[in-house]
C-alpha cells in the first residue's frame, strides 16, 4: 500500500469540484491538485485558456540529465446529460466498490491516481529526470488547453516518455486514431413551401452529400495496428420553418484517421465530393498517435506492469483520441502510454462510475513506471 494521499477521497473531491465544459470551470480541480503537489516540492505554473478554463503544470525537479517523464490528464468533463441519474452526478457517492459521478471515469480517477503517485515519488532522493504533470482544460471540446500549451513556451522542449491517464481499465495502450472534424455548409434559395419549384432546397443538397459520404473511405488501406479509418455524419440541420424552402443547411462530419493521412488533402477531397457550392471548414484536427509496442521504454512498462499484476500484460490501441494528439508532437514525439483507471465504456454515460480497485491499481502502476524511469528501481 502506498502511503500519503487517500486516492479514493481525492477522486471523490475532484468529482464534487464541478468542471463541466462548455463552461471552462477547471479552477476548482486545479486548486485541489495544486494544494497537494506544491507542498511535495512541485513547482506550479498556471495557464488560462480563455473560455475553456485553467491549465496547470506541475514540475518535480530531478538531478540527472534524462529528458523529463511527462504525465497528462484533463480536468474538464462533459455535462451530466438530459437523462436522470440514480445518484447526484456531482456527489462522488460510493456504492458497491465504485465511485459514481460525472468525470469519475473520464478522468478524475486518473488525475487522482497520478497526483497520489507524484506525491509518493517526491520521496525519491535522487531522481534521474524531471517529473512533469500536464493537467489541461478544454479536452472535451477539442484539446483546447493542450493546443494552448503547445503554442506557449511552458512545456518541456522534449520528453523522454509520455503517460496519458485516460480510462483504459488499467490496460496499457500504445496508440489511438486521430480525428478530423469538419463542417459542410450548403446554400440554396428560399421560397414558399407550397411552391418548392421556385426555390433551391439546401437540405436536399446536404442529404445527398451525407449519403455520398457513407462509403467515402471504403478504399482506404487499414493500418496494421490501428485498423481502418472511419467516417460518421454526426449532425445535420437546416431550414427554419416547415412551410419554407430552406436556403441553408449543414453537416458535421467526424473522420477518425490512421497514420499516413494528410488532413489538408483529406478536407479538399471531402469538399470536392460535394460538388460546387459547398463550403467545408475545419472544426478539429487531432493527429493519430502510435508507439511501436517493441519500443524499449514501452516494453519496459509492460514488464513492470506484468510484475505488479503477476501475469503478462496485453497491450492494444483505441479509436478515441486524447490530448496526446497535441502533446506528442509538442514534446518531441516521445514513446507514449495511454493507461488509466475506469472503463472507456463508462465515459460520458449516465451514472458514470469508476471502480475503487482500479484507481488503486493505477496509482501503484504510475509509481512503478515512474520510479523505474527516474532511476529508483522498484521504489
Amino acid at each position: 500500500m502506498i502511503e500519503g494521499v487517500d486516492v479514493v477521497e481525492l477522486t471523490r473531491g475532484l468529482v464534487r469540484a464541478q468542471s463541466v465544459n462548455p463552461g471552462g470551470n477547471t479552477g476548482r480541480v486545479a486548486r485541489i491538485l495544486a494544494e497537494l503537489l506544491e507542498p511535495a516540492g512541485f513547482r506550479l505554473t498556471w495557464k488560462e485558456t480563455p473560455g475553456k478554463g485553467v491549465n496547470l503544470l506541475a514540475v518535480l525537479r530531478g538531478e540527472g540529465d534524462r529528458p523529463p517523464l511527462c504525465f497528462s490528464g484533463h480536468m474538464d468533463t462533459v455535462t451530466p446529460g438530459e437523462l436522470p441519474w440514480s445518484v447526484d452526478p456531482f456527489g462522488g457517492e460510493i456504492r458497491d466498490g465504485r465511485i459514481y459521478g460525472r468525470g469519475a471515469c473520464d478522468m478524475k480517477a486518473g488525475l487522482a491516481a497520478m497526483t497520489a503517485a507524484g506525491i509518493a515519488l517526491s520521496a525519491i532522493p535522487r531522481r534521474a529526470s524531471d517529473l512533469v504533470f500536464i493537467f489541461t482544460a478544454g479536452e472535451e471540446t477539442g484539446c483546447d488547453g493542450a493546443k494552448d500549451l503547445a503554442r506557449s513556451d511552458l512545456l518541456p522542449a522534449g520528453a523522454g516518455a509520455l503517460v496519458v491517464g485516460e480510462p483504459t481499465d488499467c490496460r496499457p495502450l500504445f496508440g489511438h486514431k486521430g480525428a478530423l472534424w469538419l463542417r459542410a455548409d450548403f446554400y440554396g434559395r428560399s421560397a414558399h413551401g407550397s411552391m418548392p419549384e421556385a426555390g433551391d432546397n439546401a437540405v436536399y443538397k446536404a442529404a445527398r452529400a451525407a449519403l455520398a459520404l457513407e462509403n467515402f473511405l471504403a478504399a482506404s488501406p487499414p493500418d496494421p495496428l490501428l485498423g481502418g479509418p472511419t467516417i460518421n455524419v454526426g449532425t445535420i440541420g437546416g431550414g427554419g420553418k416547415i412551410n419554407m424552402v430552406p436556403d441553408a443547411a449543414f453537416l458535421e462530419i467526424d473522420i477518425r484517421t490512421v497514420p499516413g493521412f494528410d488532413y489538408d488533402s483529406l478536407q479538399k477531397s471531402v469538399e470536392k465530393s460535394f460538388g460546387p457550392g459547398a463550403k467545408v471548414t475545419r472544426i478539429l484536427d487531432a493527429p493519430s498517435v502510435l508507439t511501436s509496442p517493441k519500443d524499449p521504454w514501452f516494453a519496459s512498462v509492460l514488464d513492470t506492469l506484468g510484475r505488479l499484476r503477476g501475469c503478462p500484460q496485453e497491450s492494444g490501441v483505441v479509436s478515441y483520441f486524447t490530448d496526446a494528439s497535441i502533446l506528442y508532437a509538442a514534446l518531441g514525439k516521445p514513446p507514449t502510454l495511454i493507461y488509466g483507471p475506469g472503463a472507456a465504456c463508462q465515459a460520458h454515460q449516465t451514472d458514470e462510475f469508476c471502480r475503487i480497485e482500479a484507481i488503486e491499481e493505477a496509482r501503484e502502476a504510475f509509481v512503478a513506471i515512474a520510479a523505474q524511469y527516474l532511476g529508483a528501481g522498484e521504489f
